[in-house]
């Protein structure tokens, strides 16, 4: 088995909804133990998806923590852990008696990462939300859109995954760097509105030079730019074009065998270019287009679902995808030239390995068989 970068780094998962999850894949996937605490009742998984890839690559034991035997349970876990997750609402952990004072009093040096949407204080604190209305008061939904039209939810990648999951997995990263100096643990607070408004850091900065109108859809990169878009093919599949610079541009002229086109970059060109564009489009099927610009700085590629994603030659050649217990999922990403990890094994039934995890932490089978009298594990 090869351990990966993370090779020996021992994280405490609390079992929690898509963001906190896919930061415990990530240090998973990149060689953490990961030790996922699941609830004790079967069925009671909060994710409720069979199989989730979200949930890969580690181990899972059934704890009730409401129960005072349970959150002891949790905490020798934390005891021995490098990284403790969890992804309540602000003040969950405390009342469970799991928080980060009871965790740091007994492991100073722990890293203690928390997901939230709106982060652990101001007014919106308390309030319920998903990622839409996040990336919302982030400012992250308004660009996304064409012209005149409503915005459109980017699914839930940019604030569950982007701003949230990663962002999360980055910081404790970060604390766990400053850990080497210091001696010490801290407090990870990662909020999916801040993460998501880090993400439009760019946009910030085209506004101020004068280079994003600020209107919907009207803009270089939002689909304002005709080249810089997709386009219907004749099978009615989709092609993405993105030939911005002068020299892009002029391949793409030739691959779509355009003549006299305008200007590219004269704005008050773009409607008639828009048409240009998608009639040369339209006259060709997706894969025969991507075939004649193939070999070219077109900038024309297809625009592929996720199910379609692992075939190209491309994802092929580097095993951008893997198969993992019969799902063909994305593989883990970024590549280790010295320390590259293992493939991940697939998800575990909730409380899978509770009485491995138990006797790992030194507790005896009596041990075991009371916590279980008790309520206390699955």
């Amino acid at each position: 088995m090869k351990a990966g970068p993370l090779g020996g780094l021992k994280v405490v998962e609390l079992a929690g909804l898509a963001p906190a999850p896919f930061a415990c894949m990530i240090l998973a996937d990149l060689g953490a133990h990961v030790v996922r605490v699941d609830r004790a009742t079967p069925g009671a998984d909060v994710l409720g998806i069979p199989d989730d890839p979200l949930a890969r690559g580690r181990r899972s034991i059934g704890v009730n923590t409401k129960t005072p035997e349970g959150v002891e349970v949790v905490l020798k876990l934390a005891d021995r852990a490098d990284v403790l997750i969890e992804g309540f609402r602000p003040g969950v952990a405390e009342r469970m008696g799991l928080g980060p004072s009871v965790v740091h009093a007994r492991n100073p040096r722990l890293v203690y990462g928390r997901m939230t949407g709106w982060g652990q204080d101001g007014p919106l604190a308390q309030a319920a939300g998903h990622d839409i209305n996040y990336v919302g008061i982030a400012g992250a939904l308004d660009p996304i859109g064409r012209a005149g039209e409503r915005p459109v939810p980017p699914l839930n990648l940019v604030g569950d995954f982007g701003g949230g999951g990663l962002m999360l997995a980055m910081g404790v990263l970060a604390a766990l760097y400053e850990r080497t100096s210091s001696g010490r643990g801290q407090v990870v607070d990662a909020s999916m509105v801040e993460g998501a408004a880090l993400l439009t850091t760019s946009l910030h900065g085209l506004r101020a030079a004068g280079a994003w109108s600020g209107e919907r859809g009207d803009n270089l990169l939002d689909g304002g730019a005709p080249f810089y878009d997709t386009y219907e093919t004749a099978d009615g599949k989709y092609v993405a074009i993105g030939a911005i610079e002068m020299r892009f541009w002029g391949d793409l002229v030739k691959v779509l065998g355009l003549e006299d086109p305008p200007p590219h970059l004269d704005k008050t060109q773009w409607p008639k270019l828009r048409e240009h564009i998608a009639d040369a489009v339209g006259k060709h099927t997706r894969d025969d287009l991507v075939a004649r610009a193939e070999g070219t700085d077109a900038c024309l590629t297809p625009v592929l679902s996720p199910w379609e994603a692992s075939a190209h030659p491309q994802n092929a050649a580097r095993g951008t995808f893997v198969d993992i217990g019969g799902t063909v999922q994305p593989a883990p990403a970024p590549r280790f030239d010295r320390t590259p990890p293992s493939t991940p094994h697939a998800p575990r039934p909730a409380g899978t390995d509770t009485a491995d995890v138990l006797a790992d932490l030194g507790l005896s089978a009596a041990d075991v068989a009371a916590l279980r009298t008790a309520g206390a594990i699955a």
